[in-house]
């Protein structure tokens, strides 16, 4: 059987992040070890630099961080190979890797970027399949918000969307959390 994969969705402080971490630490529990936290998000500025500070801090101290923007898979892979080194892996988020892929490769045309995007997340996908760990996958839902009225947030809004859909539909457990609320949407079992 796959590992089990729980995915929070939610909206920008939404409190997605915070629950996923109540998830991972239920897990990591269960599993009798640590957790492997895995952060996307890059400090471009000032604002993003404390953001990244108020995330660390909220995490418990035996939690191992691994800090990539990029290739996700590729430096996960390596560290669930040790073996007994992690019960659970949290990625937080899917819409900053997004972000960060669209960026790499803005100049490059639509059906380039879209094979980028989704050729990394199905590898995601398929360490995950392989992987003996437990997943907890944050990211932000883009089906509520208004259509950007910029191109290059078009194209993320839309590849964001086809990569959660993917993720989603690899999940054993979907939760949608709206104003620190969360709400089970998919469970074990169901399509």
């Amino acid at each position: 059987m796959a590992p089990q994969l729980c995915f929070v969705l939610g909206g920008v402080r939404s409190g997605k992040s915070a629950y996923a971490e109540s998830l991972a630490i239920e897990l990591s529990q269960v599993a009798g070890q640590p957790a492997l936290y895995v952060a996307t998000g890059v400090a471009f500025d000032e604002e993003m630099k404390d953001r990244i500070q108020r995330h660390q801090e909220s995490r418990p101290q035996d939690w191992s961080t691994l800090e990539e923007p990029i290739k996700l898979a590729e430096r996960i892979s390596p560290l669930l190979k040790k073996g007994d080194s992690t019960g659970v892996v949290i990625i937080d988020s899917v819409d900053s890797w997004v972000a960060n892929l669209l960026m790499e490769h803005q100049t490059e045309d639509n059906q380039t970027q879209e094979k980028v995007v989704t050729g990394e997340a199905d590898k995601l996908l398929h360490l995950i399949s392989d992987a003996h760990e437990a997943f907890v996958i944050v990211s932000s839902e883009v089906g509520l918000s208004l259509v950007s009225a910029d191109p290059l947030g078009r194209r993320f809004q839309d590849l964001l969307g086809t990569v959660n859909q993917r993720i989603a539909a690899n999940a054993t457990e979907v939760y949608m959390v709206v104003a620190g609320i969360p709400s089970k949407i998919k469970s074990a079992g169901t399509e």
